[in-house]
């Protein structure tokens, strides 16, 4: 039978499942080679996933380095801050009591030259220490002119009284 040129129907079937099975075959091969593929991409992919993550989490704790540096130097600006803004303050104080401290001088200096003698006579009516230590003068206001009888000391005398913190208010 086999020496036989025809080939039975039974035959046939064998050899085109023959080729099925190497088409079967060559289909489970591509199957494999895509799987693989596929394997290897999504290990690529999740790769660069897992790298993109990384990258975050270090950019994450820049940041957050950053931004504590930059809190420590706010916070420390604002001390600064609060520190000049405090010292400001008692300045401030400061030059208002010296100016209140300027004015009822410069009262007192105005009433003195503006009442030459009336201030002098005003003092006699009161009972007077003794003033022997100057000569033989009555009076706190006779002690003053007394020391004062030279045209140089004089001259100083009738200025109002500027002080250093009245100069400063003066510049600025």
């Amino acid at each position: 039978m086999a020496s036989s040129g025809v080939t039975s129907p039974g035959s046939s079937v064998l050899q085109s499942s023959g080729s099925e099975e190497d088409l079967q075959t060559l289909m489970d091969q591509r199957k494999r080679k895509r799987m693989i593929s596929n394997r290897e991409s999504a290990r690529r992919s999740r790769m660069r996933k897992q790298k993109h993550l990384d990258d975050l989490m270090a950019q994450v704790s820049q940041l957050r380095k950053e931004n504590n540096q930059i809190v420590t130097a706010m916070n420390a600006t604002t001390q600064q801050y609060l520190n000049v803004e405090a010292h400001n303050s008692i300045l401030r104080a400061q030059v208002a009591e010296l100016s209140h401290r300027l004015e009822a001088l410069n009262e007192i200096v105005s009433f003195l030259n503006a009442n030459n003698g009336g201030f002098a006579a005003a003092l006699e009516e009161e009972e007077q220490p003794n003033y022997s230590c100057y000569g033989n003068l009555e009076s706190p206001a006779d002690a003053f002119f007394a020391t004062n009888n030279n045209s140089w000391n004089f001259l100083y005398s009738n200025q109002p009284i500027i002080t250093s913190a009245s100069a400063d208010i003066l510049q600025y």
